[in-house]
């Protein structure tokens, strides 16, 4: 018998395994949740499509998302990724990278990881949303905003409440499973 899904991860397989493997499960590590971060900033304004489909890219263009290399960037590499096809060459979106990385590391250093720090918007606890369908899913939340508008005063770029919303569906700070999917369940 065919697993029901929800209705945005049927198009690719790409999406199907990460739908079935990833989008909403919970996620504590820091490097992951650093990657997310990019990737969710990168995908504004494309689909999460296009992004699945340039994440070896950029888990290679920006060294498996490691920090302090990432910080360490010199303005010519920046320069010479916007010429990678292997990621969007968005120079504000690469830049952006390198911004968020210094901004994450003082996020650990504040509060001793950036776990600790994003899932007290959701007072570590996964909020659960029971929607019938895609179409019910909400874009924002009032979580999304207060992380948008702190991320953003912590020197964040390319965070807004959408973006944040997204990211929080693919850390699994929020359940969006649609209540059909046949992970719903296994996530609530």
């Amino acid at each position: 018998m065919e697993k029901v899904r929800c209705q945005w991860s049927v198009k690719t397989e790409k999406e199907r395994l990460y739908h079935d493997q990833e989008w909403g499960v919970p996620v504590h590590d820091d490097q992951k949740l650093f990657e997310m971060l990019i990737l969710e900033g990168a995908q504004a304004g494309l689909s999460w499509s296009t992004i699945l489909n340039k994440r070896e890219g950029y888990r290679k263009a920006f060294h498996h998302f490691d920090l302090d290399r990432i910080i360490g960037y010199s303005p010519a590499y920046l320069d010479e990724l916007a010429t990678n096809p292997e990621i969007v060459r968005n120079k504000l979106k690469i830049k952006s990278t390198q911004t968020n990385a210094i901004a994450f590391k003082k996020v650990q250093e504040e509060f001793g990881s950036f776990d600790q720090y994003i899932w007290r918007f959701v007072n570590h606890q996964v909020i659960q949303n029971n929607s019938q369908s895609f179409s019910d899913l909400a874009v924002t939340s009032p979580e999304s905003e207060a992380m948008s508008k702190d991320l953003k005063k912590r020197g964040f770029k390319f965070v807004g409440s959408t973006i944040m919303y997204a990211y929080m569906q693919a850390v699994g700070m929020v359940n969006d499973h649609e209540k059909t999917c046949f992970r719903f369940k296994a996530l609530s």
